[in-house]
């Protein structure tokens, strides 16, 4: 029941980008079609996940053991960097479309706080293995459950008649701002 109530606290009601405002730069740049924003929300889950596993594993068994917990911030990114680069290679041999689609920021995966932030709030929080893997679970399908919501949203803004001053970017931000509310709504289930 723990399990269930970290996942729900951290995929609705702790949402990296909408109480957090982590991983604003992809939410921005590749929500403009839902498939795109899909294909992102699918590659940043397979890179928390196993980022937040990998590494809780590399802290408590190589850093902590041999007293370089200094070291937490680049082995993460180190590990981050790899996964990016393997989800890369296999969207260009899988998917060429959806690789251009993603275009610059699939290679900013390495650098979204959302993937490195969650990987630290793992130990910080001092969760356990299970815990690491089930909030790295959590906090990924947030992301993509928003960025997909985000990228529909922004599908239906582009065929209404929106005032001039407020078409691409501050439409988005509005658009961010309403669903930031909406999501603080849930802050009470859990």
């Amino acid at each position: 029941m723990e399990l269930f109530a970290l996942f729900i606290s951290l995929a609705l009601i702790n949402n990296v980008v909408l109480s957090k405002f982590l991983a604003v730069c992809p939410l921005l740049g590749v929500s403009k079609k839902s498939s795109s924003a899909l294909g992102m929300g699918a590659a940043v889950t397979f890179v928390i996940v196993i980022a937040s596993m990998i590494t809780h594993v590399l802290y408590y068994q190589v850093l902590v053991k041999y007293h370089i917990e200094y070291m937490d911030l680049i082995t993460f990114i180190l590990v981050i960097a790899s996964l990016v680069q393997f989800v890369e290679m296999f969207l260009k041999k899988v998917s060429p479309p959806l690789y251009k689609a993603l275009g610059v920021y699939l290679p900013l995966i390495t650098t979204n706080c959302a993937v490195l932030g969650t990987t630290l709030n793992n130990i910080t929080d001092g969760y356990s293995f299970i815990e690491a893997t089930v909030a790295g679970f959590a906090v990924s399908i947030g992301f993509a459950l928003v960025i997909y919501i985000f990228a529909t949203i922004r599908e239906r803004l582009e065929i209404a008649s929106t005032p001039e001053g407020f078409k691409g970017v501050p439409i988005a931000l509005i658009t961010a701002a309403i669903m930031a509310c909406a999501f603080a709504g849930l802050a009470g289930l859990v």
